[in-house]
């Protein structure tokens, strides 16, 4: 190879890849929206946003065209809980920036700014049609376990979309153990907090300090104690669930989602007037906690007949950065426990989306939205299928990664 052949070959391999003018003929389209699945449906990509959705959409001149051949479209998949890109070894140490050690500043932890796009479980999730995540840290040592972020699996320098995304705090049985061993403790220590947040500078400044927390927490709990930001707290227990929903009513301007979630179904009611969401993992299912008595299988299904907003992710303390890609096989579990199809799909791309407050854009396939499209080669909540186009913004991903890599080159018949 000349050396000219191997710059522009070079060239080609650093470049990050275009956005283009794609059409998608004959799938069955899942829109997520009003328009519901579309039979022979097409989805017309232009730049990196979706142009149109339908039937017989006719090809722009210089378009691209992917011929589905009736095989399922849809939305990427949103990972609503996840360390992806935050570790490549979870035992060990340098590897590993999800976990957070010592009391100086948990709530401060920053998961955007650790996010690596080329982490290995980063290509593995996104070949597996997950196009989105939500990100935090853990193993904090108090309530708080830091803010997490929104990154698209592009990998992308730019791949962190949005910074702060969420506060995580622990207000369950994990978050009594680290507040004085109790419930009893734990509250008045989270409104304790919050009034420290809302009081920040002024008080730091005077030399007061905090009642609960020092000066880097509480500059980062602050915009959340005042309503400008959603606090993600993990509880299962259905008493701790209606203390939020107390909480929530008396301070209205607050925003909470719930992680977690085993025995919700029995105030599954009372979550859907607050309208406080629920992101559950559908395969809890045992009585291995004392918050946990009641977890059932169905529970997802119940919440949804009750009218809550859902998600579906793995539970607290079950998040890994290299599983982010099995919410496909967690919904399709609650499929099997009697939540409608439709719904469960939704729930791991509509229903993050829409919690984290970017579903205006992501987690439908319907004109303005970005371009986050995957095409299967069978049903994509069944755990044999998977996808055989990924798009991000518009532009199809390489479905390559160190597993893939391994098998080609192990292989024992590859061609040598």
């Amino acid at each position: 190879m000349s050396r000219l052949a191997a710059l522009l070959l070079a060239f080609v391999i650093t470049t990050p890849a275009a956005a283009e003018t794609v059409l998608i003929r004959d799938g069955r389209v899942v829109t997520n929206g009003g328009a519901g699945i579309i039979e022979n449906g097409d989805v017309l990509i232009v730049d990196s946003r979706i142009r149109a959705v339908g039937a017989e959409i006719a090809p722009p001149r210089g378009a691209r065209i992917v011929e589905a051949e009736g095989r399922f479209v849809t939305p990427g998949a949103f990972a609503a809980m996840s360390e992806v890109g935050l570790s490549e070894i979870s035992g060990s140490g340098a590897p590993n920036d999800a976990n957070i050690s010592g009391d100086l500043g948990p709530a401060a932890a920053h998961a955007g700014r650790a996010f690596s796009p080329p982490a290995t479980g980063d290509a593995v999730t996104r070949s597996e049609g997950v196009t989105r995540a939500a990100i935090a840290p853990s193993g904090t040592e108090t309530m708080f376990g830091g803010r997490g972020a929104l990154v698209s699996l592009d990998g992308e320098a730019d791949s962190v979309f949005r910074q702060r995304a969420f506060m995580v705090v622990e207000l369950g049985e994990t978050g009594a153990r680290r507040t004085g061993g109790s419930r009893a403790a734990v509250w008045p220590a989270f409104e304790a907090a919050l009034l420290d947040a809302r009081q920040y500078p002024t008080r730091y400044q005077r030399g007061q300090g905090g009642a609960v927390l020092n000066e880097i927490d509480a500059a980062a709990l602050q915009p959340f104690a005042r309503g400008q930001g959603l606090m993600l707290v993990h509880v299962d227990s259905a008493a701790d669930i209606r203390r939020i929903i107390r909480y929530q009513r008396d301070n209205p301007n607050l925003r909470f989602a719930i992680h977690g979630g085993a025995e919700a179904w029995q105030v599954a009611g009372e979550l859907a007037r607050s309208r406080i969401p629920v992101i559950v993992d559908p395969l809890v299912n045992l009585p291995d906690r004392f918050e946990r008595l009641s977890a059932r299988l169905d529970n997802a299904a119940l919440l949804n007949e009750a009218g809550v907003r859902l998600a579906i992710a793995p539970g607290p303390g079950s998040v890994d950065a290299h599983q982010a890609r099995l919410v496909l096989q967690l919904a399709g579990n609650a499929v099997a426990n009697g939540l409608p199809w439709e719904t469960a799909f939704a729930a791991v791309s509509r229903g993050p989306a829409e919690i984290f407050g970017v579903g205006g854009e992501l987690g439908r396939l319907e004109r303005n939205y970005i371009a986050d499209v995957v095409i299967w080669d069978g049903d994509p909540l069944e755990v044999m299928s998977a996808p055989t186009a990924v798009f991000i913004a518009g532009v199809e991903q390489p479905l390559v990664s160190r597993q893939t890599r391994l098998r080609d080159r192990y292989h024992p018949n590859r061609t040598r």
